[in-house]
């Protein structure tokens, strides 16, 4: 197999690249990224003698298309706003491809990839996408779901933890501040409960839960709970659900009054060129960088209960994926790079066949996935409990 990862070069394009160069019948991986110095950047890390270098030139959806004309699947792992030109050159060239983006910026898409038979999955990262699979693992538990909550973020290990904001950044900042800026939208009571972006960190729905060896840690709305319970035919009566971040106490408290000040405002300010977002990027992004020594935490639980002949169950699943330090590679980009990774080999070794653009809930074979993470050192706890 010939995989290319575009972004090949970012945090989780490095996972995934080491990733694919490990894996038994990868023959070539393609890096596709504007930074020159790709075998410096990746020196150490793994067996450059089976990767390739591709710095692309000259228009963007053609340079993408020369590369993917020429192998089996592709990653992509560019900045979100790029992701339509990769999309749209995997269905010119036929070549199946997994983003760890969000799918609805690209419905439109749909029709044109199934006419090509092309495969697309979407959202195949850690949230969404190890989430989503679990999602559908837990559905076949139960004859009716009634509650289902989500639960993930990426945190600093304890002896990382910085005041005031016990956070460090192991992808994107601009990404992380953003998200802050994201409507979410639950379910309470059988209906539909919509939070603006600008409620996000401070809302009645705002809570703790307990992480065995870590205590306590903040949970806040951050998604569209109803849109995945949307796809469970066993969620038809769903009740309550949520899907949110988890950072250390005290996040919402100091987020809270600096966005009611406008300091998460995407609204550029006169004179300076920047809006009060991209300042704090700026600003905080360099501060809140890891050691070499220290770790991140992804932690991930998601809660169903419902029914099962008659008796009310709950299934619990947990995971935390930290850092490697051996490899320097973060628990985040483990979390995002080895999902991808695992779907790109299966898409290229047409296990997933289906045309247009699919979703890990409703298209990746959760035993053989699971499977493959576990290989890799993920492994997901379940825990079924009866009332």
């Amino acid at each position: 197999m010939k995989i290319a990862v575009l972004g090949g070069l970012g945090l989780q394009g490095r996972a995934a690249i080491a990733d694919l160069v490990a894996s038994a019948g990868v023959e070539e991986v393609v890096c596709v990224d504007t930074a020159r110095d790709g075998a410096a950047r990746l020196g150490g890390l793994t067996d450059l003698t089976r990767v390739r270098f591709v710095v692309p030139e000259g228009a963007i959806s053609l340079a993408l298309a020369n590369v993917l004309a020429g192998v089996d699947a592709a990653i992509d792992l560019l900045p979100q706003p790029l992701m339509r030109e990769a999309v749209q050159a995997a269905i010119a060239t036929r070549t199946p491809l997994v983003t760890t983006n969000y799918g609805k910026t690209i419905a439109d898409l749909a029709p044109a990839a199934e006419a090509a038979g092309v495969s697309i999955m979407t959202e195949c990262g850690l949230d969404p996408g190890i989430d989503l699979v679990l999602y559908a693992r837990a559905a076949r538990q139960f004859d009716a779901i009634t509650t289902i909550d989500s639960y993930c973020g990426g945190i600093p290990e304890p002896k990382a933890m910085a005041k005031p904001l016990c956070y460090k950044v192991s992808w994107n900042f601009d990404m992380v501040l953003m998200s802050q800026n994201r409507d979410s939208v639950l379910v309470e009571d059988g209906k539909r409960v919509d939070v603006p972006a600008g409620q996000q960190h401070e809302n009645r729905f705002i809570h703790e839960i307990a992480v065995d060896g870590l205590g306590r840690l903040e949970a806040f709305p951050n998604g569209d709970a109803l849109h995945y319970a949307g796809m469970l035919a066993a969620a038809k009566g769903l009740q309550r659900s949520g899907r949110y971040s988890l950072r250390w106490p005290g996040w919402s408290a100091f987020w809270a009054p600096l966005k009611e000040l406008g300091f998460l405002s995407e609204d550029k300010v006169p004179g300076v060129g920047a809006s009060p977002r991209e300042f704090l990027g700026r600003l905080l992004g360099p501060q809140l960088q890891y050691g070499a020594d220290e770790k991140d935490l992804c932690v991930m639980r998601n809660v169903f209960t419902g029914t099962q002949s008659g008796r009310r169950k709950t299934v619990t699943s947990d995971l935390i994926v930290e850092r490697d330090l051996a490899s320097g590679l973060f628990g985040m980009s483990l979390g995002v790079g080895y999902p991808a990774s695992i779907v790109a080999q299966m898409l290229a070794r047409g296990e997933i066949t289906e045309p247009g653009l699919l979703n890990p809930l409703l298209h990746v074979p959760d035993g053989r996935f699971l499977d493959e993470l576990a290989r890799r050192g993920i492994r997901v706890s379940e825990t079924i409990n009866w009332d």
